[in-house]
């Protein structure tokens, strides 16, 4: 049978870590928890469990998550976020895998949102499918922060797609969403800085509108009701604030660069 990590980066998640780690006991051959200096009762959760802790300072998501792989023992990783859990079906089809062997390097998943209580199924939320268990050694950690995502070194891989979900327990109330939301914004619009990227008023607004029409409309996000129209206008929002924030970013490099 081969062995099976589990990788999970952590920041202030004690409403979620002890159900992220629960749904893999028994699965797991280790658990590597990588912590941003948590200070909360993280750290105090996971004593509970048979996991290895580990803080480490926070260069952001991509990094965090290929450092937790380097600390993995095992070649083969499942990676979570701290609130995610895997459902029991999800769970059941990947023990099978790991009795025969993983016969593939790499798997996907579905993954389902809870949103102030309600599961989401539409406005461009699910099914989410997520790359999350794989060979490390196949592969690295890659995207754009703060959007990250496991890239296989050769893409014309075979991946294989699991049964069951991964259930993501995102936000416990609206103003959490806003405040992720402008986090992310500015991560995002710092790294198209770095790349050289630029926006404008019109670009943003562009931008924005679409994103709005695209989960609303056309990703359904009206027949998720209430928090549908709330989850919409506030990705929409999202993409305002990263590309308004890109303005100001690149007229301040100029402003540097022109001193």
């Amino acid at each position: 049978m081969e062995k099976l990590s589990v990788a999970i980066i952590t920041l202030n998640e004690e409403k979620n870590i002890e159900r992220c780690i629960a749904s893999v006991e028994g699965l797991a051959d280790e658990i590597v928890v990588i912590d941003s200096f948590s200070t909360d009762r993280t750290e105090a959760i996971c004593s509970k469990f048979n996991v290895k802790f580990e803080p480490h300072f926070f260069e952001g998501y991509i990094q965090q998550k290929q450092y937790a792989l380097s600390q993995c023992n095992y070649n083969y990783v499942l990676s979570l976020d701290a609130d995610e859990a895997l459902s029991e079906r999800l769970k059941a089809v990947i023990m099978l895998e790991k009795e025969t062997g993983f016969r593939n390097s790499a798997y996907t998943m579905n993954r389902l949102s809870n949103y102030c209580g309600q599961w989401i199924r539409h406005c461009g939320w699910y099914p989410d499918v997520k790359l999350r268990l794989f060979d490390k050694t196949e592969g690295a950690w890659g995207g754009q922060n703060p959007h990250d995502k496991f890239v296989l070194y050769n893409l014309q891989q075979k991946v294989v797609h699991l049964e069951g979900e991964i259930f993501h327990f995102s936000y416990y109330a609206i103003d959490e969403h806003y405040k992720q939301a402008s986090k992310f914004a500015g991560i995002a619009a710092n790294e198209l800085s770095k790349k050289g990227k630029h926006s404008s008023i019109l670009y943003a607004a562009m931008k924005t509108g679409v994103k709005f029409l695209r989960n609303y409309l056309l990703k359904a996000g009206f027949l998720d009701g209430r928090n549908g129209f709330i989850i919409c206008k506030i990705s929409a929002l999202e993409t305002w604030w990263k590309y308004t924030r890109l303005i100001q970013l690149n007229k301040i490099k100029k402003a540097n660069e022109s001193t």
